[in-house]
């Protein structure tokens, strides 16, 4: 793997390990997101499946062809069942840490059109046993550390093993406390710019603290992403219907990291994220478990980046 500024890291040819949430989800899909007030709401759909940041990102990295070790918490109960056959593919080797009351994780998710969620956490499980941080990382070729509980120690643990740090921090404001350190150690950071004020100066602090490429997803506007040499501009790859968006931003990061391991330049796989991205929106499963090598690197030759 090459790192996005051309450094190449002392690291071996191992999986991705992925370090972060899995869950089993209720999506609804209502026409507008709920006020703050007592009211009823009707449907236009539901259906139960996989969640998790960590989740989305395994499927996908393991569509595109990239082995992963996915540590995640997970529960003894039939939801952590239904997770485990989820998540069963060959590329996929699980890494489940037992939950402290047996719980798997849940979320509620109300969906609109527009790509509008709100997510609300039913159960939110501990890890039930002591967890070795560095376990799985020596000769890996990269670590996707995800916001969990689980995921802090394994920052410093990939930094001590010379394994390339991965975070994606969602909708970081720049001040929230847990997003910190996740932050701070990334190699290669995606936020999403909901809730950025100036998403332009984000981006020079975090490259500025040591970030060797920052990339703020603006979803039908596409992405804006910054090196060590300046900022780029990407088009949003065209997504035709858009069928439900969660795991977007997973799809995102996997298809950046596919193209960097492959050895691509940083325009190549900005392209790549995109393209990832846009085949996520295009189905109900979570991320792009039905993305191919061939129809991401298809998509992605009609997505323009250019430096800004």
């Amino acid at each position: 793997m090459t790192h996005p500024d051309g450094a190449v890291p002392a690291h071996g040819g191992g999986p991705v390990v992925v370090v972060g949430p899995a869950s089993w989800n209720t999506l609804v899909r209502v026409a507008a997101l709920p006020e703050a007030r007592s009211q009823t709401l009707f449907a236009s759909g539901h259906h139960d499946g996989l969640g998790g940041t960590s989740a989305g990102k395994a499927v996908t990295l393991a569509a595109l062809g990239i082995d992963v070790r996915l540590r995640t918490v997970l529960g003894a109960d039939a939801l952590g069942d239904a997770v485990r056959g989820a998540l069963a593919h060959p590329r996929i080797a699980l890494d489940a840490v037992p939950a402290r009351d047996g719980r798997t994780e849940r979320h509620v998710n109300l969906m609109t059109d527009d790509g509008g969620r709100v997510s609300v956490y039913l159960t939110l499980p501990s890890p039930g046993v002591a967890v070795d941080a560095a376990a799985g990382l020596a000769g890996a070729r990269a670590a996707v550390v995800d916001l969990a509980e689980l995921s802090i120690p394994v920052l410093a643990a990939a930094r001590d093993a010379g394994v390339p740090v991965w975070c994606d921090v969602h909708d970081d404001d720049g001040v929230a406390e847990f997003q910190r350190p996740f932050a701070d150690a990334a190699d290669v950071l995606l936020v999403s710019g909901a809730r950025l004020a100036d998403p332009v100066a984000y981006l020079r602090a975090r490259v500025a603290g040591g970030t060797r490429l920052a990339v703020c997803t603006r979803g039908a506007g596409g992405a804006l992403a910054l090196d060590a040499d300046g900022f780029w501009e990407v088009a949003a790859a065209p997504a035709g219907a858009v069928v439900d968006t969660n795991g977007a931003g997973d799809a995102f990061l996997a298809g950046l990291l596919a193209a960097t391991l492959d050895g691509r330049g940083t325009a190549e796989a900005l392209a790549w994220a995109s393209a990832a991205g846009a085949l996520a929106v295009a189905t109900e499963a979570l991320a792009a478990p039905h993305a191919t090598r061939d129809g991401v690197r298809a998509l992605a030759r009609g997505v323009a980046v250019t430096r800004a």
